[in-house]
């Protein structure tokens, strides 16, 4: 056998003499003794009974005692059991040949297409893009989506969330982004979705076609900590892109599971619960995930979309409440609007894009604040004009949003398999407000 075959082989291989002992086991935290440890440690945990090992995270330490929790579930693993450090830290193999596949949190292909041989390792928890090292966000970021590209106009390294209840269409919009996105690599991560959805999500949603395309999966019946750095691994991948000079998409469902996640951990550790059960570990995690998107001199940019699933569709939810303060903007998907056949169903008048602003000219902006002006208008007069009280003629700029309604409601439908250019778009939403555009000097 050739040396680098040897070393490769051994090289996950634990050989150390020093380890560590089980003391103790409940449902989701192991104490063990006999290392010298630290906060944020990975070890590994051998089970005598089964030959069977588990990498965990050492989240507390008391005295010549440390409180370890498993990537994986406890059953199996008894007092008495090894436990090894790990080598290799929380890092994770990251190559091209990720692209077209679907794997764990560790990079370990679950899409039955064999081995990815990885050429570099990259840290899952790494610091983000130092503030002034970061790019302006000056250029368009097309995704695809008409009532997206036209009303809430996105930049490359902008990080958006989509907020909605279950079965409102965040599945359905986050296929039509990843296939009609510009960018030329794309991750996705699925973190605490059901099991069906995966094989769902792959087929309906994007046509089965993966070019491109990377799926990082922690699935619902996971451990928590799994779930967790599932998110940062796939965060990981798309900085390992992002290094190269890619500009990469980055679409993560949903930032709610992975704060649920966190919760577990933390209320397992004994932190006090806060605001419906969350500890404030849930809260303060998610900057050192969202905040690690964007635009970097010198390099590519991360454009990032998190979905946030609103409990009862409500948007003062604690963990929504924080996603919108940290995010540059947010995307509303509205039960009502579904009920009205409009799909995908974005609130326009309720969501917003921060940076859109700075990076679109005035001729397309005077076009979305005329739409905005008569599709509010609409809303406002809806019961009057049902019910006949309303004579035309008596508002000028209400007969001309009642003229345009139907054709208004045509722009923001568009069919899952659509996918306009930004160009189109904005010309159909001058060429429907009535804006011409101006001629440049």
């Amino acid at each position: 056998m050739p040396f680098s075959s040897l070393k490769s082989k051994i090289s996950n291989k634990n050989l150390s003499t020093h380890f560590g002992e089980i003391l103790k086991i409940n449902a989701t935290t192991i104490v063990a003794s006999g290392l010298k440890v630290s906060i944020g440690d990975t070890v590994v945990i051998s089970s005598q009974t089964h030959g069977e090992e588990t990498r965990g995270m050492v989240t507390e330490v008391e005295g010549v005692k440390f409180f370890i929790t498993p990537f994986s579930f406890v059953e199996g693993y008894r007092s008495g059991d090894k436990v090894f450090s790990d080598r290799s830290g929380m890092s994770i193999p990251v190559c091209d040949g990720l692209l077209g596949r679907v794997v764990d949190p560790f990079m370990r292909p679950i899409d039955e297409k064999g081995t990815v041989h990885a050429t570099s390792s990259q840290p899952i928890i790494k610091a983000p893009i130092a503030a002034m090292k970061r790019g302006m966000i000056d250029e368009i970021f097309s995704v695809g989506v008409k009532t997206i590209d036209g009303f809430l106009t996105c930049g490359k390294g902008q990080k958006m969330g989509i907020f909605a209840g279950s079965g409102v269409g965040k599945s359905t919009l986050m296929g039509m982004i990843v296939r009609g996105s510009t960018a030329p690599i794309k991750v996705v991560a699925l973190i605490g979705e059901r099991g069906r959805e995966i094989p769902e999500f792959i087929q309906k949603n994007l046509g089965g076609n993966l070019e491109n395309t990377v799926i990082v999966v922690a699935t619902s019946d996971e451990s928590p900590l799994m779930r967790k750095y599932g998110a940062f691994s796939a965060m990981s991948v798309a900085e390992y892109f992002k290094d190269q000079g890619h500009d990469v998409l980055f679409m993560m469902d949903s930032v709610t599971r992975f704060a649920m996640a966190q919760r577990e951990i933390g209320l397992a550790l004994g932190e006090p619960p806060t605001s419906k059960g969350y500890p404030p570990s849930s809260l303060t995690i998610l900057p050192q995930l969202m905040e690690r998107a964007g635009k970097e001199d010198g390099k590519g940019s991360i454009t990032a979309f998190f979905t946030v699933l609103i409990e009862g569709d409500d948007m003062s939810d604690p963990i929504a409440d924080q996603s919108r303060s940290i995010l540059d903007g947010h995307i509303v998907l509205d039960r009502a609007l579904t009920d009205f056949g409009i799909y995908p169903p974005i609130n326009i008048l309720n969501s917003a894009s921060r940076v859109m602003n700075d990076i679109v000219d005035e001729d397309h902006m005077k076009a979305v604040r005329k739409f905005r002006r008569l599709y509010s208008l609409q809303k406002e007069n809806e019961m009057i004009i049902r019910i006949g009280a309303y004579t035309k003629g008596n508002d000028p700029e209400l007969d001309e949003a009642i003229d345009k309604k139907v054709r208004m409601e045509e722009f923001m439908s568009q069919g899952s398999g659509d996918a306009p250019s930004y160009e189109e778009s904005v010309h159909m939403l001058m060429e429907l407000m009535g804006i011409a555009k101006t001629p440049a000097s």
